[in-house]
């Protein structure tokens, strides 16, 4: 049994579609998004409808709640993020915000070598944000608590993988707009057969120019092209 997972996909239709092409190369039973379709990239409705139309299992990522729920923007964040997200919700249709006011919080998955549990942030809240660094026996209380081999969390846009105990914690980083110093789509790959589970982690190639074109052929905040062509967010 082998399970992709995916995360922040932020309306980037060109990673998405060299992700899904990279995936048609091996053998993978489930892909699992863990929240942020939409927010940054210049695509959140054809990265809803593709994401629909393969069928994969998602879960609601805090951009996707702050579109779909009109939570409004918060007077301490009148920055770039929220500048897109108001932009986002006057671009979708009213099918595609339906279809993430519909996006569950998080998923299980039964897996041979145990349960796994996914989600954006933290476990019941997608603003939250799950500290993948903190303590061991933090970690280890966490595990025992969500009683699962594999846990799985978003929200950062860096891939990182952590073993504690006999549980092995998993931030899949951002296929749209990835912030570990290397430009491209980030994929994590967790094989379940066997006594343990194996993670392998992916950087998948795609059309930063076009994607960065995107951008600002919308008059999005050009910073947004700078990270996709850089992998990093300023010039440090």
């Amino acid at each position: 049994m082998r399970i992709a997972f995916l995360s922040d996909l932020h309306g980037n239709i060109h990673a998405l579609t060299a992700v899904k092409r990279f995936l048609s190369e091996h053998i993978i039973n489930t892909v699992v998004v863990v929240g942020d379709l939409v927010g940054y990239g210049a695509s959140p409705g054809p990265v809803i409808d593709f994401v629909q139309h393969e069928g994969w299992k998602v879960g609601l990522g805090s951009s996707d709640l702050r579109v779909a729920m009109e939570l409004g923007e918060r007077e301490v964040r009148r920055g770039v993020a929220d500048q897109v997200l108001a932009w986002t919700r006057q671009t979708l249709a009213p099918e595609q915000l339906e279809y993430l006011r519909r996006l569950p919080v998080g998923g299980r998955i039964m897996t041979p070598v145990g349960r796994l549990r996914y989600f954006h942030g933290a476990p019941h809240n997608p603003e939250a944000r799950l500290d993948l660094m903190g303590q061991e026996e933090q970690m280890q209380e966490l595990a025992d608590q969500l009683g699962s081999r594999v846990v799985v969390s978003g929200g950062t846009h860096v891939p990182f993988v952590r073993t504690v105990g006999e549980t092995i914690f998993i931030d899949p980083g951002s296929v749209g707009l990835s912030l570990n110093h290397e430009p491209g789509a980030d994929v994590i790959i967790v094989d379940c057969a066997g006594r343990r589970p194996k993670v392998s982690m992916h950087k998948v190639p795609y059309d930063y120019s076009s994607a960065a074109f995107d951008i600002m052929a919308w008059n999005l905040p050009p910073v947004i092209a700078d990270v996709i062509r850089s992998g990093r967010m300023g010039s440090s």
